[in-house]
């Protein structure tokens, strides 16, 4: 695998943050909806964004 570069590291982790958070809360947002189309979006939302962030996470390996 080639050398990662100092500004590609700070963007990976600028992005898997990113994701982390919209993971978080799209998980809060499905838990406060009401309903059942909101909430199945919003917990596909967040599994989403987690498949994204442990995606890039393998960038890291």
């Amino acid at each position: 695998m080639t050398e990662i570069s100092v500004l590609d590291l700070q963007n990976l982790r600028h992005l898997i943050g990113g994701f982390e958070t919209t993971h978080c809360k799209m998980q809060d947002y499905a838990h406060e909806a009401q309903d059942p189309q909101v909430k199945q979006f919003f917990q596909k939302s967040a599994q989403s964004a987690m498949e994204s962030k442990q995606q890039l996470m393998t960038f890291l390996q």
